[in-house]
């Protein structure tokens, strides 16, 4: 293998930025080729400088071409070859051999010697040189074809950026430092493990388990608490190198998603090899074949009416240094020629098309590094003959382990105590709540806060709760809104003894963590989101066996049946709330067995009628069943089984009228019907003299009955929205009215004794027919002009000096 660096500036710009591409064989190839152009440049010089050919009658008569004795002239010319002269002028080698009795002058040797050798002499003698250059332009421009092709070109050249950017980014190193300090502390564990007693192992032995069980996705590591001074310091990585290395993963996506769906990369690299080899065979046959043809003696036959000799003996000057250059060149091609066939034996043997980072894995410790396919591992397994350092280094990029640490400490930067602290604010609880809404991470800031009561999570990604959520005493209320989330065991074994709410919101039951069956001192369970096999339509939730201090339980869902699972929590639920969503509750089998319920809600359930297993729930003291095709009640008078039922809600429904015997409820202190088609009310609904909220808003009604003033208890009355006419005087009968509502009526008039309300604190009219109000209107002593809603055409009539106490209040 060739190390890194050795080969850097190999002469080009493309040369040293493929070079991670290029393995051993292809880098050695290269400097063959620039050998062989050498070789060819050489010869072209010496062609294109010297005498390419001498020739010399052969007698003064010529005789046949079959008697012609070349021999002094050959071994003269080895001679002086062997004295290392090339080659000499002509006139000496006339006048030694064969004088001055020719009578030819130099310009009829010049024709003869241009004459013979375009005539006689081996074309591949004399353009050797240029095949040479060639063959070798030919053999380099095949060598980085892949790399200009358009169809490979981009997809190598943003691989090739890619890499290197990952091999500099500073959270490459800062992982892998992370890593290495890890495993280091696992071995420290490991080593104290085998060296403290056997009393004392069995004491630490659950908690070094739950240490190793899962690992944190915090970048903080807890090496240092250990063993600080063994620690090596992590680099430091700013908010820029950050977000250059998030940017990174996002790359390294979709080059990954683009490349291992085809393979054009290796088969345009496996299409070059074999042309290369094709190439060389060729070349070295007929080269091998047409060497012997470079020949030193050339005999030449030359028309005799030109000079008068008819034969002429000629020297080929170059011909001996040509031969050697020659088959030198052939041992060049023959090198690399083996190369090209071991880089064609190399694709077709090694599985080239799949790469594992099983070594790395083990390596680095990073387990969650998936294997590629296809041109990425192709492009891989190229890089690991150059170094495999670099695919160790790239390989950070494709966890998802290391991105989710690396968008943590981005989050870091971002989301600091201080901040998080200024979006504290108090819920309906009156509950200390930070709400985190669309984050890609659950920052590790946050367990910085101590004060935090509830933690909200709306649709945040990669939520990890990790061991310092211990941190948080005051914690008793977590919210995932489409926030899947996992917990360390140290920290679910803290949840379990403080988390006593818990509400989640998810898009499938594969979200439903398993987790959350474990938190034994839960006491309120929130779960929105789909909780029924799609094929069977059958509940699937787990059994809650375990949740022994749950009392409230809450499902918007779209179930058929109440879970089964419900009846696993009955000796301890106290509230159950199914918002239906529209679905049809068929099944109610599960909901007889909650004796100990106190708080019943069928929301959107699609119910035509009350269930009759509402009626066998004795401790029963509130049911409401809005927004579903209730059109009668005259089942109702079975709820007087409920012996403690205090509220009753049938509001949002399609109601025209309620049956008498709605008087045998004589708990009832509650009762919403608003939202429904009622034209009038039955007398006989007043004699629930229990009654302290009362709300027929929002129906068909025209006319109050005048039993209404029975209701001594009564506190709260709403008739608004309807088409009342006239109020009967008994409705002011009710002393203990604090709230008043018959807005948008038909009302013409208000009755003057309005103030034997003594305790009227809200007052609403707006919206009638009413022409002026009753000055005995500010006799309710404890109605103020902000509790008093009506138009202000109204308030202007007024006297002044009812004006004037409506001015000091």
């Amino acid at each position: 293998m060739i190390p890194v660096g050795e080969f850097r500036n190999l002469g080009t710009e493309q040369n040293s930025k493929y070079r991670v591409l290029k393995p051993w064989w292809d880098v050695f190839s290269e400097y063959l080729c620039v050998a062989m152009l050498m070789i060819g440049v050489f010869g072209c010089t010496l062609q294109l400088t010297q005498d390419k050919i001498a020739c010399l009658p052969s007698h003064f008569t010529s005789p046949t071409p079959e008697a012609i004795d070349c021999s002094h002239i050959r071994t003269y010319r080895e001679n002086e070859t062997s004295q290392h002269t090339l080659v000499k002028p002509v006139s000496p080698i006339i006048e030694e051999v064969f004088g001055r009795k020719n009578n030819l002058d130099i310009h009829q040797y010049v024709f003869v010697n241009h004459y013979c050798y375009e005539r006689f002499v081996h074309w591949y003698a004399k353009y050797f040189p240029y095949l040479v250059v060639i063959h070798t332009i030919i053999f380099m421009v095949a060598s980085s074809f892949w790399f200009k092709f358009p169809g490979t070109s981009s997809k190598i050249d943003l691989f090739v950026t890619i890499l290197g950017k990952c091999f500099d980014s500073p959270w490459t190193t800062r992982a892998l430092s992370e890593v290495s300090e890890e495993r280091r502390e696992e071995k420290l564990v490991s080593w104290r493990r085998n060296t403290i007693s056997k009393d004392s192992t069995e004491r630490r032995a659950d908690e070094e388990e739950t240490a190793g069980l899962l690992r944190s996705s915090s970048v903080k590591s807890n090496s240092e608490k250990i063993c600080p001074e063994s620690q090596a310091a992590p680099s430091v990585l700013d908010k820029k190198e950050g977000e250059q290395a998030k940017a990174l993963f996002e790359k390294v996506k979709k080059f990954r998603t683009h490349v291992e769906e085809a393979d054009i990369l290796y088969l345009m690299h496996v299409l070059q090899t074999a042309l290369k080899v094709f190439k060389f065979l060729i070349i070295i046959i007929y080269t091998s074949v047409l060497v012997p043809n470079i020949e030193i003696v050339v005999r030449c036959y030359v028309p005799p009416e030109l000079t008068g000799f008819d034969i002429y003996c000629c020297n080929h000057n170059k011909a001996h240094l040509f031969s050697k250059l020659a088959y030198c060149y052939i041992c060049f091609v023959g090198v690399y020629g083996l190369l090209c066939i071991y880089s064609l034996y190399w694709l077709f043997h090694r599985p080239l098309k799949e790469y594992s980072f099983e070594q790395v894995r083990l390596e680095t410790g990073i387990n969650d590094i998936p294997d590629v396919k296809n041109d990425f591992a192709f492009l891989l397994h190229l890089v690991d003959q150059y170094d495999a350092l670099f695919s160790k280094r790239f390989a950070v990029f494709l966890s998802e382990v290391s991105e989710s640490r690396l968008y943590q400490l981005n989050l870091n930067y971002e989301w600091t105590a201080k901040k998080l602290r200024t979006r504290l604010s108090r819920n309906t609880s009156n509950q200390l709540e930070l709400h985190l809404l669309m984050l890609s991470g659950l920052p590790d800031t946050v367990f910085e806060i101590s004060e935090l009561e509830s933690l909200k999570l709306d649709q945040v990604k990669n939520v990890i709760i990790p061991a310092s959520v211990a941190k948080l005493d005051s914690l008793r209320e977590l919210s995932l809104i489409y926030s899947p989330a996992k917990l360390q065991l140290p920290a679910l074994n803290h949840l379990k003894e403080h988390l006593k709410v818990l509400r989640l919101a998810f898009q499938s039951l594969d979200e439903v963590p398993m987790w959350m069956y474990s938190l034994q001192c839960l006491e309120e369970l929130h779960l929105s989101g789909p909780l029924t096999n799609e094929v069977s339509r059958s509940a699937t939730l787990d059994s809650l066996r375990d949740l022994r201090a749950l009392r409230v339980l809450s499902l918007r869902s779209n179930l058929t049946k109440i879970p089964p699972s419900v009846g696993d929590v009955a000796l301890q639920l106290q509230k159950l709330c199914i918002h239906n969503e529209g679905v049809r509750l068929q099944a109610f089998s599960s909901l007889k067995k909650l004796t100990n319920l106190v708080s019943l809600e069928l929301v959107g359930c699609e119910l035509e009628r009350i269930p009759s297993a509402v009626f066998s729930l004795s401790n029963l003291q509130e049911l409401d069943l809005k927004d579903n095709k209730l059109t009668t009640v005259e089942e109702i008078l079975s709820l007087q089984h409920c012996r403690r039922l205090v509220t009753l809600r049938l509001w949002h429904n399609k109601i025209t009228y309620i049956p008498d015997h709605i008087s045998k409820l004589h708990t009832l202190e509650m009762l919403d019907i608003s939202w429904n088609k009622l034209r009038k009310l039955p007398s006989r609904l007043f004699y629930c003299t229990k009654l302290r909220h009362l709300d027929v808003s929002h129906n068909q009604l025209t006319s109050l009955p005048p039993e209404v003033g029975i209701l001594q208890s009564l506190q709260f009355f709403s008739a608004a929205f309807n088409s009342l006419e006239t109020i009967p005087e008994d409705l002011f009968n009710c002393k203990r009215l604090k709230s008043l509502a018959l807005g948008n009526n038909c009302l013409s008039y208000l009755s003057s004794r309005v103030s034997n309300l003594a305790q009227l604190v809200r007052l609403e009219i707006k919206g009638n027919r009413l022409e002026s109000l009753p000055l005995e209107i500010w006799d309710c002593p404890q109605l103020t002009v902000s509790g008093l809603i009506v138009e202000e055409s109204l308030l202007d009539l007024l006297p002044s000096h009812v004006g004037s106490r409506r001015s000091s209040s």
